[in-house]
């Protein structure tokens, strides 16, 4: 008989309705037995008690259902934030509030390299810029250029959809005034410089101009086994057992790479790669096809199966598809990461094929596009329990909700955006009326769509209880109440980061949820989560993990 192992704890939130609570858990090989009390859990006979938990609350282990493992690795590169972060060996790095900050900061590292030999043709990489909280003033080349002139400089947004560079960069990727991709912005009439690129690019074709020539940068760029394992690091600091890597172009050497890191003992996260299925190599037939002969390769720490498809691109950015009226400052439309017709015809393949594809969209418009071309395709392909999702669905109302509830689909909304984009919501990009609505868990749940609720890392921090903290309050950085109807209590914010996750991963029958026959996946607690007040569930103290029984201390590698 394999061996059990009991933990005891000062309290166990099951996180499963009908036995809310418990004072121990029995797992055997890597599974929950049994969950009660200790009298309970005897009658499975021989165990090893353990009461390293004793003191503290376990709840299933955190469900991340969109991010990105480049939250790992982004840290080798320059970051440009307007918020202090804390990188995954626990430094904090300060927050730039000027223009001109950003530009010294770049000055100082292009300095640096200069200083360390490395050749002039070796581009310096930065990342987590966003001009929307400068006024509304755009970075161009005139910018950039004052860092050096000389050595190629690409600054991603913290959006990723957006990128800056500088002169020498434009010219190594070609980029000039004649070039015609859409998002490759240029300074306006009556400029000087009228007609010739600003050193702004929006959106993937655009961006692809530049990755071409360099390669790694942003969201996009090729992840290392370092960067996982880092990533994998500050999941357990933040109490996460299971996560997404929401796009993914699952080459050999990405294939090998997640194959590797989640193969070794001291593996911290079970990961979910989701195909990209926009802008790739494959077409949506072989896209498919490539995606199910991956799926006999999973293990417990590694699933294939996903598919992440775009529509749009951000709000902030002003790349975002968006109804009428528009951005509230005027701006034009955004832009068609995939057209509507395409994504419909490339959604049907995945579909048909058996898949669970996730759609990236931010504007209503968008969202309303994804939900009127799923609806055509599931007319003539019905699929029940299809769960495909809608990831952001920021500007997403009642009505498009209730057409959501009626599809079987689910939504996963960024709340952080509350928070870290709130105030910008209402005053520049959407206006008070549909700032109030942004990311509305209220609206989703009273339509009875099945939630979960994201951080998008790195666009925002991994930290899903500072997610479930944005639900549940809506406060901005100014103060104030985004649509104090839209939100939701402690108890369905916690369901959103781990069974409303898990549901839209498929994997709810596994994880999300402390019963027996699952995932012994804890995360483990210095507080109370339920006990708290609402405004210091942000606050909550995770000690670490548990993932399949094997335990791990945060902060110890």
């Amino acid at each position: 008989m394999t061996a059990i192992t009991v933990y005891a704890a000062r309290k166990i939130i099951t996180m499963n309705p009908m036995q809310p609570e418990a004072t121990h858990v029995a797992v055997r090989e890597g599974r929950v037995l049994a969950v009660g009390t200790l009298d309970e859990i005897r009658a499975w006979g021989e165990f090893t008690l353990d009461e390293r938990f004793a003191g503290k609350v376990l709840m299933p282990g955190l469900v991340e259902g969109h991010c990105h493992l480049k939250e790992g690795s982004m840290w080798d590169w320059t970051y440009l934030g307007w918020f202090d972060r804390r990188d995954p060996e626990g430094q904090v790095w300060s927050g730039l509030r000027s223009m001109d900050a950003v530009v010294e900061r770049l000055a100082e590292v292009a300095r640096k390299m200069d200083e360390q030999g490395k050749p002039p043709g070796e581009p310096l990489i930065a990342w987590g810029f966003d001009p929307i909280y400068f006024g509304g003033e755009r970075m161009t080349v005139a910018h950039v250029d004052r860092a050096s002139a000389t050595r190629p400089i690409v600054i991603g947004h913290a959006n990723g959809h957006l990128m800056n560079v500088n002169t020498a960069m434009l010219a190594l990727a070609e980029i000039t005034r004649d070039n015609e991709v859409e998002g490759v912005v240029k300074f306006a009439a009556g400029d000087a410089n009228e007609g010739e690129p600003t050193g702004e690019l929006q959106e993937p074709a655009a961006m692809f101009l530049v990755l071409r020539k360099i390669g790694n940068a942003g969201l996009l760029a090729p992840m290392t086994a370092d960067g996982v394992r880092s990533f994998g690091r500050l999941a357990c600091m933040q109490g996460v057992t299971t996560a997404t890597d929401l796009v993914n172009k699952l080459t050999p050497e990405d294939c090998g790479v997640l194959e590797t890191v989640t193969a070794e003992d001291d593996c911290r996260v079970r990961i979910l790669p989701a195909f990209q299925a926009f802008h790739g190599t494959h077409g949506a037939p072989q896209g498919a096809e490539h995606v199910l002969s991956l799926i006999p390769r999973n293990t417990d720490r590694l699933r294939y199966g996903l598919v992440k498809m775009m529509l749009d691109g951000s709000i902030q950015g002003f790349s975002a598809r968006l109804r009428w009226p528009g951005h509230f400052n005027g701006a034009p439309n955004g832009i068609w990461v995939t057209a509507p017709s395409q994504y419909e015809a490339d959604f049907e393949a995945y579909h048909r094929a058996g898949l669970t594809i996730h759609t990236h969209t931010n504007g209503d418009e968008a969202s309303e596009a994804a939900i009127d071309a799923i609806e055509r395709v599931l007319a003539r392909a019905p699929r029940p329990g299809h769960r495909h999702t809608l990831q952001h669905g920021q500007m997403i109302d009642a009505p498009l909700f209730r057409r959501m509830a009626a599809l079987g689909l689910s939504a996963n909304l960024f709340a952080n955006h509350i928070w870290y984009w709130g105030d910008q919501h209402y005053e520049m990009t959407m206006g008070p009326d549909r700032a109030n609505r942004l990311d509305a868990c209220g609206s989703a749940l009273a339509a009875g769509v099945p939630l979960a609720i994201h951080s998008d890392a790195p666009v925002t921090p991994l930290g899903p209880f500072f997610t479930a903290w944005c639900a549940v309050n809506r406060v901005t950085p100014k103060g104030r109440l985004l649509g104090a109807n839209e939100r939701i209590s402690v108890p369905q914010a916690l369901r959103a980061i781990t069974l409303g996750a898990a549901w839209t991963l498929k994997l709810d029958h596994e994880i999300g949820s402390i019963e027996c026959g699952k995932r012994a996946d804890f995360c483990v607690l210095e507080d109370d989560p339920l006990e708290v007040e609402p405004m210091k569930l942000k606050d909550v103290r995770v000690w670490g993990t548990v993932l399949s029984g094997r335990v791990f201390e945060a902060g110890r590698h």
